[in-house]
C-alpha cells in the first residue's frame, strides 16, 4: 500500500515522503526505507540533490537521533550515502555546516576520540569521521588530523572481499575531501599514503576510484608542502600513473552514445577527478618530466576528441590543464603544435557560441603561448628553435584565420560573465604571434 502510494512521485518527492516515514517504524523496516532513500538520490541530478538536502533535513535527523527515533546505525547509512552522492553529483552545499547535526557529530567524534586506546568503538569512529567529512565543506584542521588517522587505518586494509573493497573506497573518497587549505600534519599520512599507492602500483588492489582518491588527497597536501614534489613526482610517477589510468579508464567509456551506462558513467566521473588532479599538479609544480609530459598531453588531446560534444566538464579540465601546462618553460610551444595541442585549442574556440566559459581558458593558452614565443635565450641552439617555432605558430594562426577569432571574442566579452574574463589582457596583440 505504502508503495503504491509513492508511484508517479519523482526522486524528490518520493525522498520526502520516505524521510517522513522514517520515525514511525522500527529498525528493520526504516532500513528498507532508507534503502529506497538512497535510490532515490541515485536518480536524482544535481539540483534535485541540492533541493533535498535543505538545513531543515540534517535539523530533522539531529532530533530523531536526540529522540531515538532512529539508531545510530541507520543514521550512518542514510548520511554515508547523503555525502557519497553529494560527492558524485559535484554539489557544493553548507547545509550540514549550518545544522544541529553538524555539532552532534563534532561532539560524537571528539568524545570517543578521547577515550582511552581500549575504550575506543573505532568501527564508529570511522563511521563518524566519514559522514562529518563527506558533508562538511568548512573542515577545520583539527577534524581533518583526527579523521585522518583513523581513515588511512581503514584505507591500508589489504583483503580483496568486496565489502573490504567498499570500505576501502569510502575512506579514500573521504580523505580526498579534505581540500588543500587544510594543512594535515605531514607525520599523520605520509608513509601510509605511499603505501597505499605503491601497494596498487604492484597489486591492483583498489577500485579505480579508491586509487584517484588516494592521489587527490596527496597533491591536495602538495599545494601547501612543495616539499613533496619528489615522491609525488619521482618516486610515485604521477603524470604516468595517471596517462595510464585516463587512456584505461577512456577505453572503458563508449563516447559516441549519449545514454550512457552506469559503469560508463563512474568512468567519467573518475575521469574528471584526475583531470581536476593534473591541474593541482601542474599549478604548483613547474619542473617537469618532459617525456613522461608529452604522454600525458597526448593522451589528453586524444580524451578531448572523444569527449566532445557530451561531457564538457572533461573538455574544460583538459583545456585547463593545457593552458597551466603553457604556464611551463620545459614543455616548449613547438611541443604543443607538434601534439595537436593548437589544433584542438583552435578548433575549441571556432566552435563556440561565446557563451560557454571554455573561451577563456583558450584565449589564456595563447596568451601564455605569445608570451613564450617571446622570450630570448643566450643559447645559440635554443634561439634558433624558437624563432623557427614563432614563425611555424605565425603560419599556423594565419592559416587558422586567428586574429579574427580573437577579434570577435573582444567584441562579446563586455556582455559575458565577468569573472572568467577579468583576469585576461585587453590586448589583441598578447594573444597573437608577430614575427
Amino acid at each position: 500500500m505504502l508503495m503504491d502510494k509513492r508511484i508517479g512521485m519523482n526522486a524528490c518527492q518520493k525522498f520526502g515522503e520516505l524521510l517522513s516515514e522514517l520515525e514511525n517504524c522500527d529498525e528493520d523496516v526504516q532500513k528498507q526505507k532508507i534503502e529506497e532513500m538512497i535510490g532515490a538520490m541515485d536518480d536524482m541530478d544535481r539540483e534535485e540533490l541540492n533541493s533535498v538536502l535543505m538545513k531543515e533535513l540534517f535539523n530533522k535527523i539531529n532530533k530523531m537521533m536526540e529522540e531515538e527515533k532512529i539508531s545510530i546505525g541507520n543514521s550512518i547509512l542514510l548520511l554515508k550515502s547523503v555525502g557519497y552522492c553529494r560527492v558524485l553529483k559535484y554539489l557544493y552545499s553548507t547545509r550540514f555546516d549550518e545544522s544541529l547535526l553538524r555539532e552532534r557529530f563534532e561532539k560524537m567524534i571528539n568524545d570517543e576520540n578521547e577515550k582511552k586506546k581500549e575504550e575506543k568503538d573505532e568501527k564508529l569512529l570511522d563511521d563518524l569521521c566519514e559522514c562529518f567529512l563527506l558533508l562538511h565543506e568548512n573542515i577545520s584542521r583539527e577534524f581533518a588530523s583526527i579523521c585522518a588517522r583513523y581513515l588511512l587505518k581503514v584505507a591500508l586494509k589489504r583483503e580483496e572481499s568486496d565489502d573490504i573493497q567498499s570500505e576501502v573506497e569510502m575512506a579514500l573518497l573521504t580523505l580526498s575531501k579534505i581540500d588543500f587549505e587544510v594543512n594535515v600534519e605531514k607525520e599523520l599520512y605520509l608513509k601510509e599514503i605511499k603505501e597505499i599507492i605503491k601497494y596498487q602500483k604492484e597489486h591492483h588492489n583498489l577500485t579505480r576510484l579508491a586509487y584517484q582518491s588516494a592521489w587527490q588527497f596527496f597533491l591536495h597536501r602538495l599545494v601547501s608542502d612543495g616539499s613533496l614534489e619528489e615522491e609525488i613526482e619521482n618516486e610515485l610517477d604521477f603524470v604516468k600513473e595517471a596517462t595510464r589510468e585516463l587512456e584505461e579508464l577512456s577505453n572503458g567509456v563508449d563516447w559516441k552514445k549519449k545514454e550512457k551506462t552506469k559503469k560508463e558513467k563512474e568512468n567519467i566521473f573518475v575521469i574528471e577527478r584526475w583531470c581536476d588532479a593534473i591541474n593541482k599538479l601542474i599549478d604548483v609544480e613547474r619542473s617537469l618530466n618532459v617525456e613522461e609530459y608529452i604522454k600525458l598531453i597526448r593522451c589528453l588531446v586524444a580524451l578531448c576528441r572523444a569527449a566532445r560534444g557530451n561531457e564538457q566538464e572533461i573538455m574544460e579540465g583538459c583545456m585547463n590543464a593545457f593552458q597551466f601546462m603553457s604556464f611551463s618553460e620545459t614543455v616548449g610551444v613547438g611541443v604543443f603544435l607538434k601534439e595537436g595541442v593548437v589544433d584542438l585549442v583552435s578548433e575549441e574556440m571556432k566552435g563556440q557560441t561565446w557563451k560557454d566559459f571554455s573561451v577563456s581558458y583558450c584565449l589564456r593558452f595563447f596568451e601564455r603561448l605569445s608570451n613564450g614565443l617571446k622570450r630570448k635565450t643566450d643559447y645559440e641552439d635554443k634561439e634558433k628553435e624558437r624563432k623557427e617555432t614563432k614563425r611555424r605558430m605565425f603560419e599556423k594562426m594565419e592559416e587558422e584565420g586567428y586574429e579574427g577569432f580573437i577579434t570577435s571574442a573582444y567584441e562579446i566579452i563586455p556582455f559575458m560573465n565577468e569573472s572568467y574574463f577579468s583576469h585576461l589582457p585587453f590586448l589583441i596583440e598578447d594573444y597573437v604571434v608577430n614575427l
